[in-house]
This record gives C-alpha cells, structure tokens and sequence, in this order.
C-alpha cells in the first residue's frame, strides 16, 4: 500500500519520449530526427523531467504513473536515464507501464555527426530491473508480462498493465503501433479483479492503448485489438476508471452503454504545453483536472538564462504547430505554387485544430465552428484534401463535455 490517507492525490503523464543526451551531439543526424519528430522535442526531456522530479518533490504527490513510451524509441541508455531521474524522487512513488516504443523497438538508435547506429534495446528484464522498487513494492506481478498490481491506499487498486505486441529478442523491425492483451495476462487481470471485489477495493486500470475509440476517423491501432474482451471486464466488475495515452491527445471518454468505464487519454508530455492530469482519490469519488507544467521555476540559476527553456511552452507550440504546417504547405506549394498567402493560411487553420485538440481545448461555441467551416482557407482545405475531411469535422465539439475535468462517482 502506498499511503493510507484516505484523501490523497497522483499525477498521470504520458509519452515522455525521452532520448538520453548521451545518444546524440546535436549533429545533423539528430537535427533531422527532430525534424521528423512529429513535433514532439528530443532535445530538452532530461531538462524537463528533472524539473518535474524537482516540482513533485515540492508538491509531494503520493505518485506519478507514467502510461507508457516512457523512451523515443526503446534505447536502453535512455530508460537508464529515466530511472536515474526519477530516483530523486524524495516521498512519491513513480508507477510506469510500457508503451509500443520501448521494448525491443528496432528503431532504438544513436546519432553522430551526420550518421546514426543501432542502440542497444530494452529487453524485459532490464525493465523490470530499472523500475525494480514497483516491482517490489507491488501486491502482484504478471509472470507472463510487465503487468503488475499496486494498491494506492485502503480503497484503490491500481491494475497496472502491459498492452504491447513486442519480440522476444533485439531486432530491427520496426515497432508495432498495435496492441493487444494476452490469454495469460487477461487470465491474471480477472484474477486481479476479483481479489479486489473480494477486498472492496476500487480497480482503475492503466495501460498505453486505449479502450475506447476516442477519434472515429483515427483509430485503427490505437484502440486494443481486443477491447471489447477487456470492456466486458469492466463490466463484470464495475471498473469505473482507466487512464492511457498513445494517442497523444487529451481526451475523456465516459461510460458507455455496456461498459461502466470513464477513460481518460492523457496528452504527450514531450509535446504542445506539458499536459498532466491531477487525479484525487476520496472516500466517494476521484477528480481528474488537466494540468500544465510550468517548469520555469524548477530550473537551475544557469538553465535560467537559457531563452528556450524560461519560454518552453511557446518553444512546443512553435514546434507543434509548425512541424503539422509545415508538412502541409510542403505538399501544397508543389502542387500550386502561386498561392502563398492562402496555403499559409490553410496550413495555419490546420495546425491550430489539431493543437486545440491535442491539449483538450477543443469545445468551441457553433458559430464559431460555422465561422471556421465557412472560412476560405477551411474549404479549400477539405477540397484540396479531401483525405482530412472527416478528421477535420471530429477535432471540434460543441456540447458541454470537457477533455479537462472529469468527477467520477462511487
């Protein structure tokens, strides 16, 4: 158990990313990975997450679960550096789960100059050693994967669990983005369930893939391949809460009509604002509020004079936003040159939708929404590229329902 307040509070991250400074020299190799990074940084993580160890050793949090691609791409040094990290931690616990990036990923490599080599992989025991003190901590372990079981305080079960397809050896395939729970460990995840029915405990699930569809136009290798197995579970045992990540998008499901469960997508913690979610337990319910890290004030005397880091929010919206633009108006200035001002404006319309929806600030009022649909840049958008028509039209929501809170009730 690791606390026996009945009030106590974690924070959940996702998709930290991080590739450990020794793996590159800031040669051209690396600059161009960060180009085709998809707008996540590669250059700043160690810098970002000691400062969080630094703001949780102040706060005090009862612990920090992490849903996964904890790595860029599985580099052994770089899941070395993490648990070097976060041993600062001084009173939370840190709770981790796998994601599709970090074992046996054959895209784990170093960069230098302007060449980049095969980096050694993460297998699973040298998961398992890093984050030996969860492990040890932990009511149960899976003996058939990297899932485990912890229990939070007298009346929540955390049911921490592996949801990746990976090899059995080092390879040089690439990782899968898919993911799906094995017999044995759906075997040990009902057993886990009814020894917290039979302990009134409160199960919540964590775990990289998602459970739900959160995005009707994308999906496909998001959600598990076999959710609706571990829905029924849910159902079975009323689990009401899970948290994943993958998507790097901020989003909340809520229960639907054969399952019990809220989920909740936490965004990537390498990208956009450093969204994390503050999630309170209670005797009768749990609160999850979306968070921003500011770390300005967890950096040291000399980081302080680095312009960068004091302004990393806009330094990731930047990134963000013109990584999406960039390679739109890349493809449209070939195909029409002559249009500069407008495709500047299409790849701006574009990118800011889907930043919106990326850090969960995606409720806007339906005139608005009109206004953007009616705009010229927005149709000649969706006609130039009729592929994003149907993604474009699921980014926005007008209902009430907020990506940014949610109360769940027991």
């Amino acid at each position: 158990m690791l606390t026996t307040d009945l009030n106590t509070n974690i924070w959940v991250i996702s998709d930290t990313h991080l590739i450990a400074d020794a793996l590159h020299d800031h040669g051209q190799a690396f600059s161009r990975m960060q180009k085709t990074s998809q707008g996540k940084d590669l250059y700043y993580q160690e810098t970002v997450l000691k400062a969080l160890v630094r703001y949780a050793n102040e706060q005090k949090p009862t612990a920090i679960v992490v849903t996964g691609d904890l790595t860029f791409n599985g580099e052994r040094q770089s899941i070395h550096k993490f648990g070097q990290i976060f041993a600062k931690l001084t009173v939370t616990k840190l709770l981790v789960v796998p994601g599709n990036h970090d074992i046996f990923d054959g895209w784990a490599r170093e960069f230098r100059g302007d060449k980049q080599f095969y980096a050694g992989e993460i297998s699973p025991n040298f998961w398992r050693n890093t984050f030996d003190s969860m492990y040890t901590a932990a009511t149960a372990t899976d003996p058939n994967s990297l899932a485990c079981a912890i229990q939070l305080n007298p009346q929540y079960y955390f049911l921490l669990l592996d949801s990746n397809y990976y090899a059995k050896e080092e390879t040089t395939r690439a990782p899968y983005t898919r993911g799906g729970i094995s017999d044995s460990e759906f075997g040990w995840i009902s057993n886990q369930l009814q020894y917290a029915q039979t302990e009134h405990l409160r199960p919540v699930l964590f775990m990289h893939h998602n459970l739900y569809a959160h995005n009707p136009a994308v999906n496909r290798g998001f959600v598990l391949d076999n959710a609706p197995r571990l829905r029924q579970l849910c159902e079975q045992y009323q689990v009401k809460l899970c948290f994943s990540g993958h998507i790097h998008a901020q989003n909340i499901k809520r229960p639907q009509p054969d399952t019990p469960t809220t989920e909740i997508t936490t965004s990537c913690f390498a990208s956009c604002d450093q969204g994390y979610g503050n999630v309170k337990f209670h005797s009768k319910h749990v609160t999850y509020e979306r968070q921003i890290f500011n770390m300005t004030p967890y950096l040291t005397a000399n980081q302080k004079g680095d312009e960068t880091l004091v302004n990393f929010h806009d330094y990731l919206e930047k990134l963000q936003l013109g990584t999406i633009a960039g390679h739109l108006m890349q493809h449209d200035l070939k195909v029409n040159p002559h249009h500069l001002a407008l495709i500047r404006q299409m790849g701006s319309l574009f990118a800011q939708m889907n930043y919106n929806y990326y850090t969960g600030h995606n409720h806007i009022a339906t005139n608005e929404l009109v206004k953007i649909k009616s705009s010229l840049a927005y149709q000649t958008l969706i006609t130039t590229h009729p592929e994003f028509r149907l993604y474009l039209e699921t980014l926005y929501d007008t209902s009430d329902h907020s990506n940014l809170y949610a109360k769940i009730v027991y």
